[in-house]
């Protein structure tokens, strides 16, 4: 059997891989500025599910990039999220990546609570004197927690990432932040993961590098 390979330069391989992508979707999404967060999305997983189930609230990537540009900063639920943003990037505009996963008040404060780690963890962000964008791609229960502290009205968040990859509580958790008059970016249904959430926090920041 003889199979083709394409000649692709190392330096060219994303450009090639995006072409790909918009080849293949055929006209099914427009060109507009969600574009590329989703296409970036589908680079990341090979997954063109994304180009049905991506949910976006009105006018939420221009919200976003204002936000960073004010400095926000991004909170994850796992340390694979926090690894994968690009933090050069949002450096740039005075922000910073947190993960308090594996902060040992967190994991007290869960173990006295009988709550889940993720939880615990949003009501640490709670208590940051900054502006904040959530990436959950792993924790349904970061979401709800989300969720709770908004209608407390203890937190305010500049946007949700609500992108948790499984079976428990995952479907419920981001329909529950899509009910919110807050900005968010949420994968409906099952699908997600710490790739998808990172992929789209550096979409949001690849924007803005290209303005400079």
């Amino acid at each position: 059997m003889k199979i083709e390979l394409e000649n692709v330069l190392p330096k060219d391989i994303e450009k090639r891989s995006f072409e790909i992508i918009t080849k293949e979707l055929n006209g099914q999404i427009a060109e507009d500025e969600k574009a590329s967060i989703i296409k970036r999305v589908i680079h990341t997983s090979a997954d063109f599910e994304y180009a049905k189930t991506l949910m976006f609230s009105e006018q939420v990537v221009k919200k976003s990039l204002e936000a960073i540009k004010r400095g926000a900063c991004i909170v994850t639920d796992t340390q694979m999220g926090k690894a994968g943003i690009n933090k050069k990037s949002l450096a740039k505009f005075g922000g910073e990546v947190y993960c308090f996963m594996s902060d040992e008040d967190v994991a007290a404060k869960a173990k006295e609570n009988k709550s889940t780690r993720a939880t615990a963890s949003m009501d640490k962000a709670a208590l940051l004197d900054r502006e904040l964008i959530f990436a959950i791609g792993n924790a349904p229960t970061a979401l709800i927690r989300l969720y709770e502290l908004i209608q407390e009205m203890k937190i305010n968040p500049a946007l949700i990432i609500g992108v948790p990859v499984g079976f428990v509580n995952v479907v419920q958790s981001k329909e529950l932040i899509m009910s919110l008059e807050v900005p968010y970016i949420v994968a409906r249904g099952r699908k997600g993961g710490s790739n998808v959430a990172a992929a789209i926090c550096n979409a949001l920041l690849y924007m803005l590098d290209e303005e400079r």
